[in-house]
């Protein structure tokens, strides 16, 4: 029998493989709050489950913690980190505090779901790097278990309390991945992470967007939209030529209409998408839809060619949305200082092991 990874292990799943070989169901829920909830790396690290107990979920189960590579700070309070994962591969994983904005701490943070990414955006350094594997549930739940470990050694209270999939990857690409991940982070005997407080990025997968509607309609969506031309979108986010934005557009009024939720449309100005008629168009298409548009000064990527608008034709974008009653506001730039944007600090890394092994 091959070996389950616990942390991609729904706590039902572990009540019945357990209840099947002679345990009782308590140990189970033991077991899916050490690792769910205190993110223990070992075994011996559970202080009530017997040593013969111990020894039947060794041979059962295995936790796979995720490796710390790097971890970067900015100025702002943002912490990137890079993490090795089981096959050597690696991913990144970004922490943003807001508790300035709020009452509340909040801490959100932005996961990967696969490890480079199919879809190929031109100015994202994920996508430059090309697709190399889907991130199982248990990799794509480890990220917050290895943050909220290593927080929590700093703050005890510390707690990561939003989770935003939009790291590495398109996590409709990986969806079934992605769906089991947020039930075990929402798990009241693991993170108690709510629903409500989880959101999707997606580059725009039509028929997921649909699918998100019918199975989770608790889940938040963000979607990536970039340009309102298709022609121009087909280069700037390639998946537009297989769902162009008819389509997607489409999905996202089903989506709304279904869950009453407001979908958030990311839109990252460059030289090439800034115009006031882009800006027009785009009142136009989302206009009796709930929706916020997120305008973002795109971050500067190691070869992408792709140049970011300056600050006055990003004011002149905003001040056209809300003179069409758009919501709208620019994302608040966290971790510039680091290259917080999802796949840089992985470019980085391997830009350096090229260099280094071309000098010996």
């Amino acid at each position: 029998m091959e070996k389950l990874d616990c942390r991609g292990c729904l706590e039902g799943e572990m009540h019945a493989i357990c209840l099947e070989n002679g345990l009782k169901k308590f140990r189970a829920h033991q077991v899916f709050n050490w690792v769910n909830a205190r993110g223990v790396h070992h075994w011996d690290e559970m202080k009530n489950i017997g040593k013969q107990d111990s020894e039947w979920l060794n041979r059962v189960f295995f936790i796979q913690p995720l490796t710390v590579l790097r971890e970067q700070r900015s100025a702002d309070g943002t912490r990137k980190f890079l993490f090795r994962l089981a096959d050597g591969e690696s991913i990144e994983t970004v922490l943003m505090d807001y508790d300035h904005l709020t009452s509340r701490d909040r801490h959100t943070l932005c996961v990967s779901t696969q490890v480079g990414c199919p879809v190929g955006c031109p100015f994202c350094a994920t996508g430059m790097d090309g697709f190399h594997r889907n991130l199982t549930a248990g990799e794509i739940t480890g990220q917050v278990l290895e943050i909220s470990r290593l927080l929590q050694q700093e703050d005890p209270e510390f707690k990561v309390t939003n989770i935003v999939f939009m790291g590495m990857g398109e996590p409709f690409l990986n969806y079934d991945a992605v769906m089991k991940a947020i039930r075990i982070l929402n798990s009241e005997n693991g993170q108690n992470i709510g629903m409500r407080r989880m959101t999707i990025s997606t580059s725009g997968v039509a028929p997921k967007i649909i699918q998100l509607a019918q199975d989770n309609p608790q889940v938040g969506l963000a979607v990536s939209l970039h340009s309102v031309r298709d022609e121009v979108r087909d280069t700037l986010v390639p998946i537009n030529r297989r769902y162009p934005l008819q389509e997607l557009l489409e999905a996202c009024r089903y989506y709304s209409n279904q869950t009453n939720r407001r979908i958030t449309f990311e839109f990252a100005l460059h030289q090439q998408n800034v115009s006031k008629e882009e800006a027009e168009k785009l009142v136009v298409l989302l206009k009796g839809m709930l929706a916020h548009v997120n305008l973002i000064p795109i971050n500067p990527v190691i070869g992408s060619g792709v140049q970011r608008a300056g600050k006055e034709r990003l004011t002149m974008f905003k001040r056209v949305l809300e003179t069409g009653k758009i919501p709208v506001s620019i994302r608040e730039e966290k971790g510039l200082d680091i290259n917080a944007a999802c796949g840089q600090l992985r470019q980085r890394l391997e830009c350096e092991e090229y260099a280094s092994l071309k000098q010996s």
